[in-house]
């Protein structure tokens, strides 16, 4: 009975946590905001439009002018190769002409991509 009790205290903070932590990956979201926008339909800017991303191949959004480098890469974008990309772009592909340092803290790298998976659905 102890344990159920527990269970259920536990419930609503991790929901908060959750919360939390969306709202830390849209705060980190603030910075790509610059040049890319997540809306379905929204217009491409400085960088391609977000939407969709998890699951596409990189350099794959019609009508935006990708380098060789990101078209060529092969790259499917998933939790494992934004996190990666987004930690140093220009080490992880070569020649890319996206001018981000990166992020190279991995909370706010894993809350960013939290947000970002949810965002851009």
């Amino acid at each position: 009975m102890l344990a159920a009790g527990l269970a259920i205290a536990v419930l609503p903070s991790v929901g908060m946590a959750q919360a939390a932590d969306l709202d830390a990956g849209r705060a980190a979201f603030a910075k790509c905001r610059i040049c890319h926008t997540i809306a379905a339909g929204a217009p491409s800017t400085v960088g391609p439009n977000l939407h969709g991303v998890f699951g596409r191949k990189a350099g794959s959004v019609p009508d935006f002018d990708y380098s060789p480098a990101i078209k060529g890469s092969g790259v499917v974008w998933n939790d494992a190769t934004l996190a990666k990309f987004l930690r140093d772009p220009k080490t992880d592909i070569p020649g890319t002409r996206m001018a981000f340092p990166g992020i190279a803290d991995g909370t706010t790298l894993s809350e960013l991509i939290a947000y970002l998976r949810q965002a851009t659905k």
